[in-house]
This record gives C-alpha cells, structure tokens and sequence, in this order.
C-alpha cells in the first residue's frame, strides 16, 4: 500500500511542481471556456479561478452554447456544469432514478451527515423524505417554528440591535449575528435544545463551533483535485482532516447525548408534547438513535446557513436599494408588531424581494448529481456513467433568456403583478428556472418554514432600525461558498434606530 503511495506521488510530482511555480494572477477577471490539455485537462485555469470558483464556472456555462459545459479534470475526469432549465428538469424529475447523491458527495459528507436525507439515496432516502414529511405539515410544527422564531427574535436579536443602536459607533458583523440566530433555531426546532449561540455573555457553543469547523472542512474536500488527497490526509490522520475527525466526534457525541436525554424525558413523562422534530420522530417510533441522530443533523446543516445566508445579501442588498426598502417598510407597518402567520403570508412584497435577493446571491449556489447509467440530456450532451452532473443555480440567477436584459437589477416586481387596485400578487416561477430550493422529488421540505422565519426575521428588523453597511460605497462583498455562500470577511454594519 505504501509503495503504492510513493509510486503515484512520483509520478504526480512532475505536475505538482509545474503546478506550483507557474505565476497565476489572482487578479485577472477574464473568464473563457478554459483549455484542456492532455492528463491535466483544464486544471491549471481551475487553479487560476480557484479563489473566484463559483463565478468562474458561472460565467462559462453562460458563454456555453445551450449554457451547459464539460468541465475536463485530472486524468480524464469529466464533469458537467448547467445553467438550462430543461436540463435541470431532467436531472431532478424526468430522468430522476438515474441521477443520485453519488459515490463522491456520499463519501466527501458521510463523515458528517452519515446515512442522513441530505447523504442518501434510493429506499432510505424514501423513507426518510415520508417520515419528515409528514411532520413538515402539520400545523403544530408550524406553530412551534413560530414561537421558537419569535422568542429569539424578541428576547435575543432585537436587544442586541436595541443595544447596537444605543451606542451608535459600534460596528456589529451582521452574518455572524444571523448566523448565530438561525443556528439557535434550528436547534431549537430540531432537538428541542438551546445554545444559547446568539446570547453574546454566554461561553460560546462548543457544539456550535464544532458544526460549523465540520461543516467547512467538509466542504473544503470538493475542492481537492483528486479525492485521494484527502483521504490520505484522513488515514495518515493530519492537518484538516484531523481538525474534521475531532470536529465531528463532538458533534456526533453531542448530538447522541442529546438523543439519549430525549428518549429518556419522554420515557419519564409519556404525557409531553412532541413539538421539536426529534421528539416527533421518537414518538412516531423511529427510536434508532443512529438513524434519529443523522436525519436530525441534517435537518441542522440545512437550516443553520441558508436562511442566515440569504437574509445576509437581502439585508446588503436593501441598503444599495431605499425604494425597495420603503416598499417593504409600508407593507410591514400594514401588519401588527407579531404579525400572526396569516399576515407574514400575506407579506407578497418582501417575499418577492426575498425571491429576488435569493435569485442574485442564492444560499446554495450549485448542487450535483452523479449519473447511474449513461444519459444523453436534453441539449444533445453525453453523460457517461459516474459522471458527475452539477446544475449551476447562481449562474442560472444571471440567465438574460430568463429574467430579461436588467436581470443584474434588484427588482422585487419581476414577481408581481398588480390586482384590485395597489395590492400586489406573488407570481412564482418554476422550479426548474429558479432551483433555489431544488426542484422534483427533492425538493426542499422546509421552504415554508424558511419562508416563514426570514420574514418574520425582515419585519422584526426594519421595523425598528435600519441596517447601513461600513464598507465604501461602490465596494460590493465577495460572494464565497462552502457548502452554502457567505459574504467573505463578514457583514460589517451600523445599527440606527429607525425614525418614527
């Protein structure tokens, strides 16, 4: 086996130190269908754009004719990057079987997510999608997501805001405040358990630092170009994968403790309410602690970035655009300080912008699928077996056949239209145009929940204050992406009481 090792790391030698002294230049913005070279493919332009990835890749598909492309990698590797909506179709629904979390993303996040829903396939995942399903709907959960959204917003953001306001200098890093709100939540909502995360003279979460190191070096192993560097990192036991062992460890043994309390207070007390996720799944029968464990873990690395994620760029966004504030201010004003669930749906214009915001930053700005048989999709492309299929949605957020020659505007009324007089009406989009949440059998069971806690999140906010970045005007974040985006360096604002 070593020798083995040894034989290959010579033989890759001749490229790692071509690789290695060759001058990139960070700076170059100019993006071209990249070439391939013989065993390389296209890795030395992969290489170059590594620091802009995902709007690299975004603006090849959209130069590709039919806006789909084969990506060549080392030693022959193929992949394929889409930004067509027909194609899309295909993958997620009408040739669906055929298209599976594959061998490479089960194995890059079973660490982490181990048999989870996020990491599974065929009858597991059947199973698993009919169980949270039917706790997705019903109607005690929705209150439950209500209740747990409005004590942390109450007790918890909003004096941190109140707070910011008050000492008017003081700059506060709104993605690390969001991101703190939203991973209380899903805790909350999915094991009944409390960090306290966003409660800043609280000791920090061990089980919160602990995710999110799993969560980023999990996915920092998608961008090795070879798998196999990381999985020797992994048996040899260093550097990341290391930090990754021990990050999931205390996750894992946090989470089964968690479990663990769970079975035995409804074992103690067989008259208390199921309302978080996991009491439903063990009241329901599933008392598998492995099996509870990993689809609630999931439900967590689902819920504790996108929602932060997309009310990040949407709060940035807002700031560079005061006629859509003051559109969404009027509509907030309209409802009551707790806007009960009927009127947070009847909120059709900060929904739009929510959809708007999410279309030019989404939360998960591309997902893959392996091929299980070969496949011709719709644009004529060959896909061989294990191919590795990757529809493209940040690039599809920027398609001029799909949202018009202003497409780079942020403008909410491209999902509205007028009825009786000054209401509006939501006008959504299909799926398979704008995957934000996925699209056919998989599509995301929590998106009304999302929708439901970020505009909750929207009206408690701007009610109160106005959110003003620090940065230059002019200076836009960069948009950067583990498993899901983020503004790279944080969010840096000032807080100001709004005026009455």
């Amino acid at each position: 086996m070593i020798q083995n090792i040894i034989l290959f790391l010579l033989m890759f030698l001749p490229f790692l130190v071509f690789f290695l002294i060759r001058p990139y230049s960070n700076k170059s913005k100019t993006s071209v269908i990249p070439k391939s070279y013989p065993i390389i493919g296209s890795y030395l332009a992969l290489k170059a754009n590594s620091h802009r990835r995902i709007q690299w890749l975004s603006d090849i598909v959209l130069a590709s004719p039919a806006a789909t492309f084969t990506l060549r990698r080392l030693f022959g590797i193929q992949s394929i990057f889409t930004a067509n909506p027909a194609t899309v179709q295909h993958i997620l629904k009408n040739n669906f079987p055929n298209y599976r979390k594959g061998d490479i993303v089960v194995g890059t996040l079973s660490d982490l997510l181990g048999n989870g829903i996020f990491n599974t396939n065929g009858e597991d995942w059947k199973f698993q999608r009919q169980v949270a399903s039917h706790e997705f709907n019903t109607k005690s959960l929705r209150n439950f997501v209500e209740n747990v959204v409005d004590s942390e917003l109450s007790d918890r953001l909003v004096p941190i805001l109140s707070g910011a306001a008050a000492r008017q200098e003081e700059t506060l890093d709104l993605q690390d405040i969001l991101q703190r709100f939203a991973f209380d939540n899903i805790c909350r909502i999915a094991f009944g358990y409390d960090p306290q995360y966003l409660n800043l003279s609280f000791e920090r979460s061990d089980f919160a630092e602990a995710f999110q190191e799993a969560t980023e070096i999990s996915s920092l192993r998608f961008r090795e170009p070879l798998p196999f560097v990381w999985k020797l990192k992994r048996a040899l036991n260093i550097g990341s994968e290391k930090r990754l062992r021990i990050a999931v460890s205390q996750v894992r043994q946090s989470a089964n403790k968690l479990v663990r309390e769970k079975k035995k207070e409804l074992h103690d007390n067989s008259s208390l309410g199921s309302v978080d996720m996991l009491s439903r799944f063990l009241s329901s029968g599933h008392s598998d602690e492995d099996f509870v464990t990993d689809i609630v873990i999931s439900f967590i690395l689902a819920g504790k970035d996108t929602t932060s994620a997309a009310l990040t760029w949407f709060f940035w966004l807002l700031s560079k655009n005061p006629r859509v504030e003051k559109e969404i201010l009027k509509e907030i004003n309209e409802k009551s300080e707790a806007p009960v669930y009927d009127e947070v749906k009847e909120m059709v214009y900060t929904h739009a912008a929510l959809c708007e915001s999410m279309r030019l930053y989404p939360p998960v700005p591309t997902d893959s699928k392996e091929a299980v048989n070969d496949d011709v999709l719709p644009d004529g492309t060959a896909v061989k077996k294990g191919t590795v299929v990757t529809y493209h949605v940040y690039a599809m957020g920027r398609m001029e056949s799909l949202w018009g020659g202003d497409w780079a505007d942020f403008k909410p009324e491209r999902w509205l239209e007028r009825v009786e007089g000054d209401k509006w009406r939501f006008v959504a989009r299909d799926s398979f145009s704008y995957p934000v949440f996925q699209a056919g059998p998989r599509i995301c069971l929590g998106k009304e929940m999302a929708f439901l806690q970020m505009k909750r999140v929207v009206a408690g906010v701007l009610r109160s204050f106005r959110v003003v970045p620090t940065a230059a005007d002019g200076v836009e974040p960069e948009f950067i992406s583990f498993l899901t985006s983020q503004m790279k360096g944080g969010f840096p604002v000032k807080i100001l009481q709004r005026k009455v």
